[in-house]
């Protein structure tokens, strides 16, 4: 059962257009495709996540399809959509927490143009891009380049440089981000909002650049990397630079150790830490999953050391079901 896939497109004046682009524009985008991935309810990404999860994907070859990880993660079922309308089952070859990539591997006739990969160090601000996806221009974006810096998330994920483009796609996650020159240069993977002045924000897109994606497809198109990274299983945020608990996942490294919301984290294996990325680096830096963490927490006036032995991610989730 494919459930089908709503018809929708974005405003027209956000649609690219053929002639500010030098490449075949209806070509390039219809290597996109829609993506609808269904997950089971008993699932450890099910609460957060949810159990539909709608977005898109781009060929990358013959019978491979790359989107952005959670879209994908512990599905059960993934079915694709061209801009034609055929809907092709696909099954979740691997996912990657470090990029945040997942990759999908197709089995069926897809039938679309595979993008060939390009480079976003060689974009430059300001210059025409295209957020795609659905296979179709009138559900892509035109948008530019507006910024790339470090980025990181709540989840324990971090980039040392993402691409942040303007404006906004609407239906932003595994969208396919293609530069000036017809090539893949990035996925999306969030939404977020930019100021613009006056108290006013616009919405902008974070996306995945796609030179992460080479050193880790061989291992992609296997499962996964062979070593993962210690994780805690904690949500945390920046507070006014402090790096402050406000969750963890059931039952992970973190919870069964009693770290609680409002907890400030002042170090990691005797290294202060004041921003997420920092925190997430020192973790990192202490070897693969599996690894003691030693942490120092202040809560409630009072500070204390707490040693967490980390986990790997992956064991927690539901792996791919073969079909």
């Amino acid at each position: 059962m494919t459930y089908g896939f709503e018809e929708w497109s974005v405003a027209s004046r956000l649609q690219p257009q053929p002639e500010d682009f030098p490449f075949d524009l209806d070509w390039t985008i219809s290597s996109t495709v829609g993506l609808r991935a269904h997950v089971p309810a008993d699932a450890f990404t099910a609460q957060t996540l949810g159990t539909l999860r709608v977005g898109h994907g781009v060929a990358i070859g013959e019978d491979l399809v790359l989107t952005i990880g959670y879209l994908v993660t512990e599905a059960e079922q993934v079915w694709l959509q061209t801009a034609e309308g055929r809907v092709v089952a696909g099954h979740v070859a691997g996912f990657d927490a470090v990029t945040g990539f997942g990759l999908i591997r197709v089995l069926g006739r897809l039938g679309v143009p595979a993008l060939e990969l390009g480079d976003s160090r060689e974009v430059l601000a300001g210059d025409k891009l295209i957020m795609a996806g659905g296979g179709l221009a009138r559900r892509s974006i035109a948008a530019k380049l507006v910024a790339r810096h470090e980025f990181a998330g709540y989840w324990e994920y971090a980039l040392d440089e993402a691409l942040f483009t303007a404006p906004g796609h609407p239906l932003w996650s595994g969208a396919a981000l293609i530069g000036p020159t017809g090539k893949l240069v990035g996925i999306g993977s969030l939404q977020m909002l930019q100021e613009t002045g006056a108290g006013k924000a616009a919405p902008i897109n974070m996306a995945v650049p796609i030179e992460l994606l080479p050193p880790i497809l061989d291992d992609l198109i296997s499962g996964g990397r062979k070593t993962a990274r210690p994780w805690l299983g904690v949500l945390a945020q920046e507070v006014s630079g402090r790096v402050v608990v406000v969750g963890a996942s059931k039952n992970g490294p973190a919870d069964r150790a009693d770290l609680s919301q409002g907890d400030i984290v002042l170090a990691v294996g005797g290294e202060e830490v004041t921003t997420l990325a920092e925190f997430y680096h020192a973790l990192w830096s202490l070897g693969d999953a599996g690894v003691d963490v030693p942490l120092t927490l202040a809560r409630d006036g009072d500070v204390f050391p707490v040693t967490v032995r980390s986990r790997d991610r992956k064991a927690f989730l539901k792996p791919p079901k073969m079909h």
